[in-house]
């Protein structure tokens, strides 16, 4: 039995100390799990001065409440917005947050303006009242894809955002497209090798450039000839990889990129662009200058901070070494200047990105701010030409006649040694990971290796870094899709050394979380859409829909209570609704019973094969019956492993299901652009690492034939799909 004291330390530090598992059991924490969290909460380093307006808590023990524009919205246990608990630890809100009297009527707190390092956003962006985004105006559908994967006759054999901004065009021209959504295009290692998954970036505020289209950087015209003939050197055999069905290199794509950018960075800005250059970072702040910073340190040191030199570690020091170390201390077979020794400097600001430059001149140069300091500004001048980039998709998005255009992808955490862990190591917990308990198809849960927010301290620092956050990220989009958006509201906390069952569940304020989004999205003018799939307490869609927040529902998860599928009538109105998503297999995957093999070969079902295989066709058939019911497939006509559909059969699966999914109310219908082609394949596999290529797959048809951009406006099937997904 656990210690009374222990749980209600636990409770007073906003930890779940039961939950309610995937059968409707109630399973209690173990004591071993509660010591470990509560220890890595009281092990935080202190915030940095400055940091936050509130007073410090005094410990993992008694964490304090916060005190936001009136309201009261405490952390601990019984006193969590004067609301109930409900089953897992999450609070129900009080009426003085239902009235907009507490932290959700600014959408985030003032404290923390001064010295905070994170901005200067105002707590009343959001305009008065209580926070609410932006709801569609009008049902729109729009491919959903895994960007990196989707190619064309030009890109070097990685999809980038040119074949973003054409694939919008296309789709919005051509079939009726209103949105786009991405994976997300967070920034990852600076330097190969590039870890594959989108959803374990090195950074969530900054973007990869390994989505840049290198010729459309406007210094590429005024490279030299024989430059320019490098470039198309170290490009032609990656855009002749685009037409095999190989696996996405990311390092190789990210070594050519690399050095083409580099030569490009030789070349002078003119007057506006450095005008612009100067703008950009005057705009991003101290924010640029801490992923710059680490991006240079992270290519002598290597990409995880927790390895490197003991006083590098702290952002302080690793800033002032990257903004004063002489020129001639670079290491053996380090990265030197990109700077031509003909060329000016790029313009330079204060701080670890160049010397006391003003916009439009030059900064310090190399000898004055060492390699370091030239490193750290090439890596804040990529985030200016994708930031452009990004913009320009958008643009294009919209100018085909998308009602909403890129909707992005928020990842729900950061790989724990990369640079907003090392930047903002007060505000992230060390000794934990965020994951997932086991559900029906993760059976053994989840343990994605990402450290998360600490509550005390986010909430001291009034919610400012997660609004400062999903404010950059809906700068060039129409839209945000927050994965797990229940991340708001609790995470599944696992301690370092134990599995994924043996985590817990801890709160967080969600009055100034949900605001915090909402804001942002009605500030920006775009859509917010929470991945709120699973099991939820039934009081939190209400919420999120209160505050303009988009549900999703799935269609291989929409199930009535007795395992049926859920007619679509009664599917939600105020959601993005789909067929799957990128952890679940594709339309093909499942007709063809691939998925439970691939599976059973890497280890991962809890029950013997034959079982699951008898539980997929159930599902499949009950899904089969739906169809006919409609009028969407003909009675008795069969699809799945015991029919061996062919592709045709498949294809008359897949139209069949994006009809169902057309006469749902769902405002959002998302069409995964792997459906639309025929893949088989799954992009990704929870639970698993080496063993499957997660995150790599190209896009390919159902013969595995690769599928370019060009190819698309020649495919019936795509075309089918969208006819049906348009009603």
């Amino acid at each position: 039995m656990t210690d009374p004291d222990l749980i209600r330390r636990a409770e007073a530090a906003g930890i779940a100390t039961s939950y309610e598992n995937w059968l409707g059991e109630q399973i209690d924490v173990p004591p071993d799990t509660l010591e470990a969290i509560l220890a890595a909460l009281t092990a935080a380093p202190a915030m940095a001065a400055g940091q936050s307006g509130a007073a410090e808590p005094a410990g993992a023990a008694e964490p304090a409440g916060v005190v936001d524009s009136g309201g009261t919205a405490g952390l601990s246990g019984a006193a969590d917005l004067n609301g109930t608990v409900e089953p897992g630890g999450v609070a129900e809100p009080s009426a003085a947050a239902e009235a907009g009297t507490g932290a959700d009527s600014v959408g985030v707190s003032e404290a923390g303006d001064a010295g905070s390092g994170l901005g200067r956003l105002r707590a009343d962006q959001a305009g008065p009242g209580r926070a609410v985004a932006p709801m569609p105006e009008r049902r729109a559908w729009g491919f959903t894809v895994q960007l990196y994967s989707v190619r064309s006759l030009q890109s070097w054999g990685h999809g980038d955002l040119r074949d973003l901004a054409e694939l919008a065009g296309w789709s919005a021209r051509t079939l009726g497209a209103g949105f786009i959504l991405v994976n997300p295009l967070h920034g990852a290692e600076p330097r190969p090798p590039v870890s594959p998954s989108p959803y374990l970036p090195m950074t969530r505020r900054y973007t990869s450039p390994l989505y840049l289209r290198i010729e459309d950087i406007p210094e590429y015209a005024r490279l030299a000839p024989a430059d320019q003939e490098e470039i198309e050197r170290l490009s032609a055999p990656l855009r002749a990889r685009s037409r095999t069905a190989d696996l996405i290199d990311r390092d190789v794509v990210w070594a050519a990129k690399l050095a083409a950018l580099e030569l490009i960075y030789r070349v002078p800005l003119g007057a506006d662009r450095s005008e612009a250059y100067a703008a950009f970072r005057d705009r991003e702040g101290a924010e640029l200058e801490y992923w710059a910073a680490w991006c240079a340190l992270a290519e002598r040191h290597g990409p995880d901070w927790r390895s490197w030199p003991a006083r590098l570690r702290d952002r302080a020091a690793g800033l002032a070494a990257v903004a004063g170390e002489p020129a001639d201390s670079a290491g053996p077979g380090e990265p030197g200047t990109a700077r031509g020794p003909a060329g000016p400097e790029k313009p330079g600001g204060p701080g670890a990105l160049g010397g006391p430059g003003r916009p439009g001149e030059p900064g310090g140069r190399t000898s004055e701010r060492g390699v370091l300091g030239e490193r750290a500004g090439f890596h804040a001048w990529l985030q200016w030409l994708v930031d452009e980039q990004l913009a320009a998709a958008q643009r294009a998005a919209r100018a085909a006649g998308m009602a909403h255009g890129v909707i992005h992808d928020l990842a729900v955490g950061v790989h724990p040694g990369g640079a907003d862990a090392w930047a903002h190591q007060d505000l992230l917990v060390a000794g934990v990971s965020v994951g997932a308990p086991p559900d029906s198809f993760n059976q053994l849960g989840q343990d994605w290796a990402q450290p998360p927010w600490h509550p005390q301290r986010l909430a001291a620092a009034g919610y400012r870094p997660l609004a400062e956050l999903l404010a950059a990220a809906l700068r060039h989009s129409g839209g945000l899709r927050a994965d797990h958006v229940m991340g708001l509201f609790r995470l599944w906390w696992v301690p370092d050394g134990m599995t994924a069952d043996r985590g817990a569940y801890v709160r967080y304020d969600h009055a100034a979380s949900v605001a915090a989004l909402a804001g942002q999205a009605r500030a920006a003018g775009g859509l917010a859409i929470g991945e709120d799939l699973g099991t939820v307490a039934p009081w939190i869609r209400p919420y999120l829909a209160d505050h303009g927040v988009l549900g999703t529902m799935m269609l291989w998860f929409a199930q009535q209570p007795d395992g049926s599928p859920l007619p679509p009538g009664e599917w939600r109105r105020d959601c993005m609704a789909t067929v799957g998503t990128h952890d679940v297999p594709t339309v093909a995957g499942f007709a063809s019973g691939d998925q439970v093999g691939v599976r059973a070969r890497l280890g991962l079902l809890t029950s013997p094969e034959d079982q699951e295989r008898a539980r997929a066709a159930t599902m499949m058939s009950a899904w089969r019956a739906a169809l006919a019911a409609e009028g969407l497939l003909a009675p008795g006509e069969r699809h799945g492993p015991a029919a061996r559909a062919g592709a045709d059969d498949t294809a008359r699966l897949t139209v069949a299901l994006y009809g169902y999914l057309a006469r749902t109310p769902a405002l959002l219908l998302g069409v995964s652009l792997a459906d639309a082609v025929g893949e088989r394949r799954s992009q990704n596999i929870p639970g698993t690492s080496t063993e499957y290529p997660n995150w790599q797959i190209p896009l390919c048809d159902e013969a595995g034939r690769p599928v370019l951009i060009e190819a698309l406006p020649a495919l019936p099937l795509v075309r089918a799909v969208a006819q049906a997904v348009s009603g």
